[in-house]
This record gives C-alpha cells, structure tokens and sequence, in this order.
C-alpha cells in the first residue's frame, strides 16, 4: 500500500534521523532501565492477530531465558508501519529491534539508521551465504533474514481440471509455451475463467531481466538493465492481454484491489497467479482446491535459465539510536539461532534459512509447507546468486512498475515508452537520493 510520506519527505526524515541519533548518543538518563537493572527493549513488526500472538509467544519464551531483559512489543500493520517507523526514527524513539523489509534495508541502512550486525556478536554460522548477503549494503550486514521464499506461479488445479487442460512440465517451458498454455483455458472458460495473471512486481521485472543477463540494479546501486529488454517485459505482459491469456486490463485493475478471498484467483476463475511460496497455505484455504508451486517459464525452455531467486521474506534489525545494541542483538540471535523460537515461528516469516532450525522444526511442519521446504530445495540447483538489493532512493519502484503496466494494458503507452519512462523515474529516484 501507498506510504502517505513521500520519497524526499522519507530520505529527510531519516538523514535527520543520522545526525540526532549521533548527538544523542551518551546523553540523557537511559529510560530503558528499571531500578532493578531491568532493560526493556522495544520490537517493532508488522502481521495480522495470528503473526502477532505468535511472536508474543516468542518474545515470551526470550524473556523466561533472559530474566534481565523485557521486550515492549510494537506491533503494527503494512499500511501504516513505514509512516510510523520512519516518524519515530525522527523522532529518537527508534524501537530497539526492528522488523524490516528488503526495499527498506538500503533506505534505512543507507541513512545510518541501523546498526551493523556483524559488529554485534550475532551468530551467523548456521545462516546460508546467499541469504546472508541480502542483508549486506555498502559492506555491512543491516538486516538478518528471517527466512526465505521465492516468487512461483500458482497453478489452481480444479481451475486446469475444469478447463480440460493438463498441467504444464515448468523444468522446460517458455514463455510461449506459458502465454499459450493460458489463452487455451480462457477460451475453454467462455468468460467465465482466465488462464493467468500478468506477473508485473519488482520481483517479476527481477526474473524477467535476469533471463536476458540484465539485473534491475548494479552491485553500486544504478539501474543495471537496458530499456530495450524492460521494454520487451512490457511487450510480454501485453502479448498476454492481447491473446486473451490474461483477464482485459479493466478487470485486472479489479483485481489488483480485491481481497485474496474475492480475487479471481481465490474464487477460482484464474488458473496461474504469480504469488510467494510462504503463500501456498493461504491460496489452498481460500480456493478449497490443490495449488501447485511452478517454476517461473524462461525464454530457453530450461529451467536454469529462469532467472528465479530466493529472496528473503524479511529482515530482524537492531537500530542505530538503541542504547542497548548488545542486548538487542542478543534478541536477534535467539530469533535466528534459538530452537525453541524455530517451533513457535515455523515459516510464517519464510523458510528459516538457519540449517539446524529448518531440520528441528520439519517434522512439525504443516502439508502446505513441507511442499513449500520440498519446492525451495528443489529448486536450489538452478538458482543463481541473489540480486543486489535495491539501493536507496528504490523504495518507490514496484509502484513505477505497476503504473506503468497499467498504462500499457490500457494502451496510455506503448511499451517501449513505458520501459524508457520507467528508466528515467528510477534514475531520478535514486540520483535525488544521493543529494
């Protein structure tokens, strides 16, 4: 959802926040601790009442194990979270942990509002390499992934089964193959079904420039593709509206809007919906019908080709202005490393990427995840190396590429135009966060 502070607003926010947080330091009575010695700690994250309870569960079980430290939860929601934090951050109330997400790890980190982890004492030998360096910018570790996911395609098996069409084999089909695959279930649905949705995120843009070599940012934070290849991403997700494999754009800007439990995907009218794996559980619930995880299709009809990665589902971060870095960490490290934190968290904050915990916790795992742990390890082999995250001034992207989308399925533009115009807005973007 749409932040009610702008990008410049954002970066001025927390390059003030540098410089207080700077001068604070030492001064002042620490008002985290009691007469007794005890610290308190505030943690900030944002979930539903189900993630909630579960991670009072788990800032419970710390507070057994570490009777000299509590935790003042601050839990919050996606729509008003990053207003919120960025106007605490201001305003040296930063919460001591902080729950983050990747578009945000460079914006904050970047600013010299989080505290670099590996400086800490936090255990990091159990973390898998790959997923340690999404939480890496400008040589420090800003945030520790929670765990893992990847972006698939959903494939609703009553939707395939009332089309009369059979599934796909997703170790060697291309894009042709996907757009085909969809427009034969539309017309079998008689405008009642539609075979696929248009993939048109971040992360979609990631895959789709990863199949051409290109990525969507350079290691030195620029924009690493060229607008011929975005353009040919425009042009892909055109073709599908063309052929009538996707919904017409009016009913996909429905969509775009609607709950999952009255999309077309969670009503079962859509056959192939881009979605993350840690959402398997939810999309079974919805449709009452068997989904099955697909690879992403590739332009050469081999899977290692697809340009598909792992990205962390989100970060644990300590923040720059706590006055107790230490302890927070150490609150890290039981959320990352602790066993007992890996039963009550499971994988509702992706697959843990700590080897021993994801072994401890797959027996209790639910059906839905234990495909999603099967699907993750399956795919391994063919995952390349992480994209660079997205640098500061990033924030805004996803929202440029949904725009421009739309323009294009409303034929605003054409997508030539949409891939240069998407190119000179990020620029912008991050250029103005340089100043």
């Amino acid at each position: 959802m749409r932040s009610t502070i702008n990008r410049r607003q954002f970066g001025q926010l927390l390059l003030g926040t540098a410089a207080v947080g700077l001068l604070a330091t030492g001064c002042g009575k620490d008002e985290a601790t009691a007469a007794d010695g005890t610290l308190t700690l505030g943690f900030a994250w944002w979930g539903n009442e189900f993630l909630n309870a579960q991670t009072n569960e788990a800032t419970a079980a710390f507070e057994k194990a570490n009777a000299g430290i509590k935790i003042d939860p601050r839990p919050g929601d996606w729509a008003s979270y990053w207003d919120k934090l960025a106007t605490v951050t201001a305003g040296k109330d930063s919460p001591d942990i902080i729950q983050m997400d990747q578009k945000y790890i460079a914006e904050y980190g970047g600013r010299g509002a989080l505290a670099d982890l590996s400086t800490l004492g936090v255990d990091v030998s159990g973390i898998d390499p790959q997923a340690l360096a999404t939480g890496q910018y400008s040589g420090k570790q800003y945030g520790l992934s929670t765990g893992q996911n990847a972006l698939v395609v959903m494939a609703n098996t009553a939707v395939f089964k009332e089309a009369g069409v059979e599934l796909p084999d997703d170790l060697n089909w291309t894009w042709d193959d996907y757009t085909t695959l969809a427009a034969r279930i539309t017309a079998a649905g008689k405008g009642k079904l539609y075979g696929a949705s248009y993939g048109n995120n971040e992360s979609s843009l990631i895959i789709w420039l990863g199949q051409h070599g290109e990525q969507l940012y350079t290691d030195d934070g620029q924009p690493g593709f060229t607008t011929e290849t975005a353009a040919k991403f425009w042009e892909q997700l055109k073709l599908q509206r063309d052929r009538q494999a996707s919904p017409p754009a009016s009913i996909n800007s429905e969509d775009a809007s609607a709950s999952l439990e009255n999309s077309l995907f969670g009503t079962n009218r859509l056959a192939m919906g881009w979605s993350w794996t840690n959402q398997l559980a939810s999309l079974e619930s919805a449709t009452g019908s068997g989904i099955k995880m697909l690879r992403a299709p590739s332009l050469t009809g081999s899977a290692k080709d697809n340009g598909m990665y792992y990205k962390p589902t989100m970060y644990w971060a300590v923040s720059s202005q706590s006055k107790h870095p230490e302890q927070a960490a150490s609150f890290v490290d039981y959320l990352l490393n602790s066993p007992e934190a890996g039963e009550i968290l499971m994988t509702d904050r992706g697959i843990p990427t700590n080897g021993d915990i994801l072994a401890a916790i797959t027996p209790s795992l639910k059906p839905a995840d234990a495909l999603v742990v099967k699907f993750l390890a399956d795919i391994k082999a063919d995952i390349n190396l992480a994209p660079p995250i997205p640098p500061v001034g990033a924030s805004g992207a996803q929202e440029a590429i949904i725009r421009q989308t739309a323009d294009v399925l409303f034929d605003k533009t054409s997508p030539q135009q949409a891939a240069e115009a998407f190119a000179t807005e990020l620029k912008a973007m991050l250029d103005s966060a340089r100043k």
